[in-house]
């Protein structure tokens, strides 16, 4: 009878306190934020989200959980999904489980190939017949694409990055552990060490620094990767080793063939000073040297301590986080913008995490972003989860999860 009545001030509470459905919806009559390729607010399409009820302490309670549904997707690799109503409106929940240390299960970045190419995440996982994962890093939503942070992949390398403003990452370090931390990007130019390397394919160069795009990147994209600057910037072509051309312009939708260096402001003064024909010998890693590794916007959890302080946005979350006690990795996506699933805060999903047992946890892309993919207990791979857009959105990368069964 307690517990019926508990729940009872706690409809009361969300039908007067709570956003309504619309407002959770993707068509709440909001224009989206004004983007911010360097900045960009909790989820890559930058909609404010809804705010949360502040909800009085008499009327707050345990939040109540529906029973969990859960299955095997490969051996180390389960899925358990879930929902829940506490005092701000119910949620549902997807958790991947998956123990690395499992022979045959690997953790990996995965894409639709070039940087600047977005697909859905099914299609992504579907490149490597993998049989879970999620959406991965923030990325340039509306204009080339890319990523904002740092990717890389076991069999190509790092992909994209740059020296620093968007590290936090997941990542297995060079002896294949788990791991959530900053990768500092490391990128030098051997024959002109002072060089400032700022960025490798990313959707931007730095204002005074010095950007690389390779045939990874995809075709050039013109003024986009400068911000619209055109005055005070150098373009040097490179191919076999050596600079071929020395130019103020960037072209548009061209092939690259060996590497662009692109400088702004300091960096194009630099790049000025080189001449045509001379050797130009370039290399970029990330710290530590990791085996794979994907970006995220904020550490929700270090160590145990709860990392954000964002206790008022509700969003659809993607997170991942490390059990340190068992080694395994945590993939956790929330639901939201729906009238059956709110969103959750950052502190929410932080004591979710933590909640799920992980010592480390990071946020990736959320919003509309959100997508789990996993095979059913059929046998077929598709998404498990609900995306806001009532579709899913096509996105610049993913962390998914591999089995081979061992020979």
């Amino acid at each position: 009878m307690r517990a019926r009545a508990t729940l009872t001030a706690a409809a009361l509470v969300c039908a007067l306190a709570a956003p309504t459905a619309t407002a959770l919806g993707g068509d709440s009559g909001q224009a989206p934020a004004p983007r911010d390729r360097h900045h960009p607010r909790q989820t890559s399409d930058g909609v404010v989200g809804a705010i949360a009820p502040d909800v009085p302490a008499l009327l707050r309670f345990d939040p109540v959980r529906s029973r969990a549904s859960s299955w095997q997707v490969s051996p180390g690799v389960r899925l358990t999904r879930w929902s829940e109503t506490d005092a701000r409106g119910p949620n549902r929940f997807y958790l991947l489980t998956v123990d690395p240390r499992t022979p045959g299960v690997r953790l990996d970045y995965a894409s639709a190939g070039a940087v600047r190419t977005t697909a859905p995440v099914r299609d992504i996982l579907a490149r490597d017949h993998a049989v879970a994962g999620v959406n991965g890093d923030f990325y340039d939503i509306g204009d080339t694409g890319a990523p904002l942070g740092l990717g890389r992949d076991r069999q190509r390398g790092l992909l994209h990055g740059r020296n620093g403003g968007w590290n936090s990452a997941f990542f297995l370090d060079h002896q294949g552990l788990p791991d959530i931390g900053t990768l500092p990007m490391r990128a030098g130019y051997q024959q002109h060490p002072r060089f400032k390397i700022t960025n490798v394919n990313s959707p931007f160069v730095k204002p005074g620094g010095i950007g690389v795009y390779t045939s990874t990147w995809g075709r050039t994209d013109g003024y986009r990767v400068t911000d619209g600057q055109k005055r005070n910037i150098r373009i040097l072509k490179v191919r076999d080793g050596r600079v071929i051309a020395s130019k103020t312009t960037i072209s548009k939708d061209q092939k690259i063939e060996g590497m662009l260096l692109v400088g702004r402001g300091r960096g194009a003064q630099d790049l000025a000073k080189v001449r045509v024909g001379t050797r130009a010998t370039l290399d970029w890693w990330l710290e530590g040297r990791p085996r794979m590794a994907i970006s995220g916007n904020k550490f929700l959890v270090r160590n145990g301590v709860i990392e954000v302080v964002d206790d008022r946005e509700m969003h659809p979350r993607t997170a991942v986080g490390i059990d340190e006690d068992t080694g395994e990795v945590l993939v956790l996506a929330v639901d939201g913008r729906q009238s059956d699933s709110r969103g959750m805060t950052m502190v929410e999903l932080a004591n979710m995490m933590v909640d799920l047992g992980a010592d480390e946890a990071l946020n990736l892309d959320g919003g509309g972003s959100t997508t789990m993919v996993a095979k059913r207990p059929d046998g077929v791979v598709g998404v498990i989860n609900k995306p806001s857009d009532g579709f899913e959105r096509w996105v610049a990368n993913a962390l998914e999860v591999t089995y081979h069964a061992p020979r």
